[in-house]
């Protein structure tokens, strides 16, 4: 066990400092997430969202940094990846849409001024004319009409288009809210 250790010492101690640079990264990004959904009053379910889209990334970040340390060969590690994304590629080719739509709330999640409970217009002559957005998930928004109907619109479609934001919910310092 110690010629372990002996013979390895430097990978192993690269390694935990990556480990606690990578640790303290994610940390650091998580607080600053939590900190914009805070600061935006946007929906503490989008934050979460969000934060497992990066927790993905931080993984995968963490994962070709280690192998690299160990010394996995760069053209070992190529064949892979490029055999991994080459299946990927083909799956989301054929699902672009659902990396569009993700993407896109995460921009959501960032930059636009409406959130849940504000009554919007989208410019769009195919979509009815104002709805109240009742939830915001990774590929949809959910927008419930005056007549009633719940319409499920899709995340990549509001960057395309024009959104009015007619009313917005007016939040109270003690939490509760009226439209």
């Amino acid at each position: 066990m110690t010629d372990f250790f002996a013979i390895y010492r430097d990978e192993l101690i690269s390694s935990i400092v990556a480990v606690i640079v990578i640790l303290c990264l994610r940390f650091l990004i998580f607080k600053a997430i939590k900190k914009v959904g805070k600061i935006g009053d946007i929906d503490r379910n989008r934050t979460l969202l969000i934060l497992k889209y990066f927790n993905v990334f931080i993984l995968i970040i963490s994962i070709l940094t280690v192998s690299l340390i160990w010394g996995v060969d760069f053209k070992d590690l190529g064949i892979f990846l490029s055999s991994a994304f080459a299946v990927i590629g083909v799956a989301f080719f054929a699902s672009w849409s659902i990396l569009s739509n993700v993407t896109a709330g995460i921009i959501l999640f960032f930059a636009f001024p409406f959130k849940i409970g504000d009554r919007i217009r989208i410019q769009d002559k195919d979509f009815p004319s104002e709805a109240i957005i009742e939830d915001i998930k990774a590929f949809h928004l959910h927008l419930r009409t005056d007549e009633g109907e719940l319409i499920t619109y899709p995340n990549n479609l509001l960057l395309q288009k024009g959104v009015v934001v007619i009313e917005k919910l007016h939040r109270e310092d003690d939490g509760s809210s009226s439209v």
